[in-house]
């Protein structure tokens, strides 16, 4: 193992740059986005380094950075060759996650207002000998102090860069808590409405020349309407889709850095890419992103315990889960998360909603376009590219520990009760340790197939057969969980690849193709499947032949990932559910 200073959850440039820890150079963007327009708008999901981009043009814009920036600067993209702009403002930074949703709403505006007034305090502490006329302090009105803030940069030669972080962090909160409160802060003459009234008038001329605004979504700059909409959008420009996140060669780059062996780069690049990559912003651009905190997150295992971790999921992530359970709480929502789960049905809408607000959140008819749109600004879809027959933009999701979310919320939708956990972890143990794929099977029969009986049985096919069989198998402490995996240009219904770090354990290798035959096509009711002995249902005609058909396609899978994992120890199992009443199994030989 190699030295490298891991910044997991590190978001000041300078601490990062002075303390040498490891910096991924974007400050190449820097011109791009003074070109792009003065007042910005950049969103990308939790956790996605937005923070340490603004901490960086903080550095980069800061008069008062004059003097460091050779040392925080000098060895970067941007030292060589620095726009004009370089150390020529004023900077303030407004970081909207650190206020509090709590709270009645006097609560909430006062908390708005103490928290301007504390960044105005700083400033004026950080700026008071180059400002000649003193910044009065308004503790009951922060946008009296506001404007004696910028009264005193215009007596300057210099004007203001503003940064907002997270500006929709507190105000989603309260909007999913308190819809009353939320509409009155941004509704008429609500009082966040009002802050940013404020920052559009003080850019006519009031000594605001730049504003750059971060955030998750749109939901709450649509509510602004007319007070602020001035923002350039630039969250789907393919030049900004790697303005934060790491490509893969970076991250390989990184890899170089820690581990000395060629082939471990490479085999934890593969688990890397499997878990973490897949984030695209632009539909067309080519080049997909890592997430950079999970990447920073495995990176630290790495070099700290030599050893991947076991959880690939940080639970500083997991909040993402909240998200999914509104989701499968609206109507169809549910069939929207299966249909991304089993990546079959395409998720395709015309174009991601942009100005939807809190109406629409809370009060509107939630179609897919609503729906996978805030998926996918949180990061639990991302864009797949175009649909080649009409141009549509098509969503997924982008790796395998998104996928977790996912399977977790169903599961817990489908079978919440304590007992059903312990017996499926029971049946799943059965069928990794001895290829026992039976108990899993009455398990299902005998649950799940209950659960979706009460669903809408239209949706009877062997996709909710693989739901079933990728919720109660899903485990990301053993395996490489994929649906469809890819194998000699064909496609495997569900595979189960033992992680390169768990090969010590006795975990075999599972691959898995599912038929379906429905009830009319069998001929048979449900009483008189569930009353049929096993033998005599195998020895149905139409069973036999769908038996036939995926024993001999998953003969084919198993060779092919044979030779792209030569260390698996792969077993195969071609499975027919009849209807949503009883499964049919048999291994197949390899």
């Amino acid at each position: 193992m190699k030295t490298l200073k891991i910044p997991y959850a590190l978001a000041n440039f300078q601490t990062i740059i002075q303390e040498g820890y490891f910096y991924q150079d974007r400050t190449d963007k820097i011109p791009l986005l003074e070109d792009a327009a003065k007042q910005l708008l950049f969103l990308r999901p939790r956790r996605f380094g937005k923070s340490l981009l603004l901490s960086m043009l903080e550095n980069y814009y800061d008069l008062n950075k004059a003097e460091q920036f050779a040392e925080l600067f000098g060895h970067l993209a941007i030292g060589q060759k620095p726009t004009p702009l370089h150390n020529r403002y004023f900077v303030m930074t407004w970081d909207f996650s650190s206020i509090s949703a709590q709270g009645d709403l006097k609560v909430i505006e006062g908390a708005i207002q103490a928290h301007i007034n504390l960044c105005i305090d700083a400033f004026s502490a950080k700026y008071h000998a180059l400002l000649s006329r003193e910044i009065k302090l308004y503790p009951e009105n922060a946008l009296a102090s506001w404007r004696s803030l910028l009264t005193a940069v215009q007596q300057t030669p210099h004007k203001l860069y503003l940064f907002i972080d997270e500006y929709d962090n507190f105000a989603n909160d309260v909007m999913m808590a308190e819809k009353e409160h939320y509409e009155h802060l941004l509704k008429g003459e609500g009082f966040l409405k009002t802050v940013f009234k404020n920052i559009k008038a003080a850019a006519q001329g009031l000594g605001l020349d730049r504003v750059f605004i971060t955030g998750v979504s749109p939901v709450v700059m649509s509510d602004m309407t007319s007070g602020y909409n001035v923002a350039t959008n630039i969250y789907l420009s393919p030049k900004f889709n790697s303005l934060c996140g790491f490509t893969e060669r970076e991250v390989q780059s990184l890899l170089t850095h820690i581990v000395d062996d060629a082939d471990q780069v490479q085999c934890a690049l593969e688990i890397m890419r499997t878990f973490y990559n897949g984030y695209r912003f632009h539909p067309k651009s080519s080049e997909t992103m890592y997430n950079p905190t999970l990447t920073l997150y495995f990176l630290r295992s790495l070099l700290e315990e030599g050893s991947y971790p076991d959880n690939m999921l940080d639970e500083n992530m997991a909040m993402d889960r909240n998200k999914l359970k509104y989701i499968a709480s609206l109507d169809q929502g549910e069939r929207l998360l299966i249909s991304a789960l089993t990546e079959q049905d395409s998720i395709s809408v015309r174009q991601l909603s942009e100005r939807f607000g809190v109406a629409e959140v809370i009060e509107a008819v939630k179609d897919q376009t609503f729906m996978a749109s805030l998926l996918y600004y949180f990061g639990i879809l991302t864009l797949a590219g175009l649909d080649p027959r009409l141009g549509d933009l098509q969503l997924k999701i982008p790796n395998l520990v998104a996928k977790t979310l996912y399977a977790e919320r169903l599961q817990e939708s489908l079978l919440p009760k304590y007992d059903d956990r312990v017996q499926i972890r029971q049946v799943a143990d059965a069928l990794y340790l001895n290829a026992d794929l039976q108990p899993l099977c009455t398990f299902i029969e005998q649950r799940y197939f209950k659960v979706l009986s009460n669903r809408d049985y239209r949706w009877s096919n062997e996709l909710i057969i693989k739901v079933a069989f990728m919720t109660l198998l899903y485990n990301d402490h053993l395996y490489m969980m994929v649906s469809e995996t890819e194998a000699q240009r064909r496609y495997v219904d569900l595979s189960l690849i033992v992680r390169p770090d768990k090969r010590q354990f006795q975990a075999l290798d599972l691959v898995l193709e599912f038929k379906y035959l429905s009830l009319a096509r069998l001929g048979l009711s449900a009483e008189q499947l569930r009353d049929c002995p096993i033998q005599q249902l195998n020895q149905i005609p139409l069973v036999t032949e769908k038996l036939q058909e995926a024993t001999q396609q998953a003969e084919e899978y198993l060779q092919a990932l044979q030779q792209q994992y030569p260390e698996a120890k792969l077993h195969g199992f071609a499975i027919v559910a009849l209807g949503f009443e009883r499964l049919v199994w048999q291994a197949v030989p390899f």
